[in-house]
């Protein structure tokens, strides 16, 4: 929409208060603030869901791989053949045995439920999730056959636990007597520290080399399961069909959808439900934008009529009107992006000041997974959302516009 001169100096004359508008200007001022706030919040909130998907998503597979080919019965006897024929399968990027059991261990008389999980010594160092988060000891250190473990940040301050301190991990497949089974209990030397940011992970794992865990668990050569990592996460389920039928009936093809489908699942309906009601905030600015622009129209009566009769085009009160309404919105577009990313950038520390002033817990880690507030901007969301607040202010500008433009200025000239 070009403007001509007389057009922008007219516009820009009635973004600014004249005498007694100051209420108009006022309620032109509410309406960039509001649109400056729907606008920073719909950008914070789908910054801080999409940090959650993508938080969630890269330390849940970083542990657990895309897909996790599990034997029957927790055990899987003919692992190498399974390994072989799932790396052998078209896109899958790589394929890794492990154990994964639920026990129970205990340290100076506490006792916590834990998840051993047994990986070979390249895997561990290898995993970057891992071997990328550890706060105290060194990964080096688990080696085969020297009872050494690596456990959560949480899992440690629960036992009461520190690098060097002993834990004993308590299997239930131990001995049988004439009096029942016992437990087997297997004391372990805490060689590593990590916290990989899950706090459900941080509170339950107990990483350990393979022939650790298939000593303390009685597993001769077997493994649990097999960890599979494909070139696209979200085709995992067509590039694993062929897998699943050839394991069909030894073991099944689990895939990360599958395995947190309650948790992702979630978080999309919760992504667009805020998304919706955020939204509200912007129609609301939409309608001060309305009305603003209905008293100014009103306001400008005479100086309208006295336009057209010295030439001004319907078309060219229509853009008048349109560019005032656009402006303020533009401006409180602008305004909010900036609001939402000087947010989005000191996040953590408005959450803990928050708490500090508050004196309440507002990011238990327990029940966010996470275990710091998390962000991940997506552009073209945040030109998606500038665009429909656009689009919403520019709709609203066409009736005060197309008002003024059929402004009579016989009608309104005939007692001056």
């Amino acid at each position: 929409m070009i403007l001509s001169r007389y057009e922008r100096m007219i516009a820009k004359r009635y973004l600014l208060p004249g005498k007694g508008e100051g209420f108009i200007f006022l309620v032109a001022g509410i309406s960039l603030f509001a649109v400056m706030l729907g606008v920073a919040a719909l950008i914070i909130v789908m910054s801080v869901m999409n940090g959650f998907r993508a938080e969630l998503f890269d330390k849940i597979v970083g542990l657990n791989g895309h897909a996790v080919v599990q034997g029957y019965g927790g055990r899987l006897s003919d692992w190498r053949e399974v390994l072989a024929e799932a790396k052998r399968t078209p896109g899958v990027v790589s394929a890794t045995p492990m154990i994964e059991q639920p026990l129970m261990a205990s340290s100076e008389g506490r006792v916590e439920g834990v998840i051993v999980r047994g990986m070979t010594l390249p895997d561990i160092t290898g995993n970057p999730t891992i071997a990328g988060n550890v706060l105290r000891g060194s990964l080096r250190e688990l080696k085969p056959g020297n009872d050494n473990v690596a456990i959560g940040a949480r899992l440690a301050e629960q036992l009461g636990v520190q690098v060097g301190s002993q834990i004993s991990l308590i299997s239930p497949q131990g001995q049988t007597t004439p009096f029942g089974s016992v437990p087997r209990i297997v004391a372990y030397r805490v060689a590593a520290i990590f916290e990989v940011g899950v706090y459900d992970y941080d509170k339950a794992f107990v990483i350990m080399p393979m022939e650790n865990a298939q000593l303390l668990l009685l597993m001769g050569d077997s493994v649990g399961m097999i960890e599979v990592e494909t070139v696209d996460p979200d085709r995992v389920g067509q590039i694993l069909a062929p897998l699943g039928q050839k394991v069909a009936g030894r073991a099944q093809v689990s895939d990360w959808r599958t395995m947190n489908s309650q948790l992702f699942e979630a978080l999309a309906v919760e992504r667009v439900a805020m998304f919706v009601v955020l939204s509200i905030i912007i129609l609301v600015a939409v309608f001060n934008i309305l009305s603003s622009l209905i008293m100014l129209v009103r306001a400008k009566n005479r100086d309208i009529a006295i336009l057209r009769t010295m030439g001004a085009t319907r078309r060219g009160l229509i853009k008048i009107f349109v560019t005032v309404g656009v402006t303020i919105a533009s401006l409180g577009i602008l305004a909010g992006i900036v609001l939402g990313f000087i947010f989005l950038f000191f996040r953590q520390s408005v959450v803990n000041f928050i708490q500090f002033v508050t004196g309440q817990n507002l990011w238990d880690p327990s029940i966010r997974f996470l275990t710091e507030l998390p962000s991940k901007t997506d552009p073209f969301e945040v030109l998606g959302i500038c665009a429909m607040a656009l689009l919403f202010s520019f709709l609203a500008t066409l009736y005060p516009a197309f008002k003024a433009a059929s402004t009579d200025p016989v009608q309104v000239l005939r007692y001056e």
